[in-house]
């Protein structure tokens, strides 16, 4: 499962900080995957900082991709928490990533079937019928005569970019 590029992708969302390079981190994952549970365990096997392991450990928490139980030693006093991956888990959150981009795509659809629209030559703006007329299709920042765009060639990629989500969706769980 680990290996999907899709099942990747999503864990790189969920887990890699767009500041620090922490492409080391989907190892966190698979430790989980692995049986090993506990931070501490995590950290010596990936030689990434405990501290590190914590935070993405929560954060595959907060998106629902791990859960744990908390122990207390009877001796230290001191909490322990044994973290479980939830792979389940991964393909809930993943039909439901893209089913929200499939619908995203087909309300762009939607709005480049039923609409006509203009441009500025200069590439300044892009107007729909109404606001196009509202400036009488002159573009308010250049002065120029705004232009018909034919969008046909866009709809069509929108319409191939939602089959291929749809294939991405139904292959889930495959």
């Amino acid at each position: 499962m680990l290996d999907d590029p899709l099942v990747q992708d999503l864990l790189k969302e969920i887990i890699n900080d767009p500041i620090e390079d922490d492409s080391d981190n989907i190892e966190i994952v698979r430790c989980l995957n692995d049986g090993i549970t506990t931070d501490e365990e995590i950290a010596e096997k990936t030689g990434i900082r405990l501290n590190i392991v914590r935070k993405m450990l929560y954060k595959l928490y907060d998106a629902g991709l791990a859960s744990y139980k908390r122990h207390k030693d009877p001796e230290t006093q001191w909490f322990s928490y044994d973290w479980q991956f939830e792979p389940e888990e991964v393909n809930n959150t993943l039909r439901k990533h893209i089913h929200e981009e499939i619908e995203e795509y087909e309300k762009i659809l939607d709005d480049e079937k039923n609409n006509m629209f203009f441009v500025c030559p200069q590439g300044h703006n892009r107007f729909g019928f109404e606001d196009a007329s509202n400036n009488d299709f002159v573009c308010p920042e250049c002065g120029e005569e705004i232009v018909f765009e034919p969008n046909d060639e866009f709809i069509e990629s929108l319409e191939k970019e939602i089959a291929s989500l749809q294939e991405k969706y139904e292959s889930i769980g495959n």
